[in-house]
């Protein structure tokens, strides 16, 4: 069986974001030359997020809404993790959008269906962070 790994990096220029890195992902499944598989995309930060979903900045706004009414950033007292850091909001973020995702590699491409994108999402931005990226199959 083959693998192959990768790293993105990334340094938001706001606190919270959302980006699309389906590209980034079908560039390292095209590297790897696996056709059949698995690919696993990871964020390697406990404050950052990679998920599924549509590419619609409406629905992201929703997202952002729906966050800051589970865990507001502020007031930052109101969390008890919150004295060296001001980041409990995106602990909690973080595991509302889940760390990972796990995708089928069909044909050399992602199988996806048709409006699935693959988005970083940012909780505590502005410092660079990663995403792993691995690839396995055949």
């Amino acid at each position: 069986m083959k693998h192959y790994r990768k790293e993105l990096w990334f340094e938001t220029s706001k606190r919270r974001e959302f980006i699309n890195i389906t590209r980034f992902v079908e560039q390292a499944i095209a590297e790897s030359t696996i056709q059949e598989g698995l690919i696993l995309i990871n964020a390697m930060h406990i404050t950052a997020s990679v998920f599924i979903n549509d590419d619609e900045s409406g629905l992201h706004n929703d997202f952002e809404h729906f966050l800051e009414r589970i865990a507001p950033e502020k007031p930052h007292q109101q969390y008890q993790h919150n004295g060296y850091e001001d980041n409990a909001d995106a602990h909690i973020k973080r595991q509302l959008f889940g760390r990972e995702v796990v995708c089928a590699i069909t044909e050399g491409k992602l199988d996806f269906g048709p409006w699935e994108q693959i988005f970083y999402g940012e909780f505590d931005g502005k410092r660079r962070k990663r995403v792993l990226i691995k690839v396995i199959g055949e």
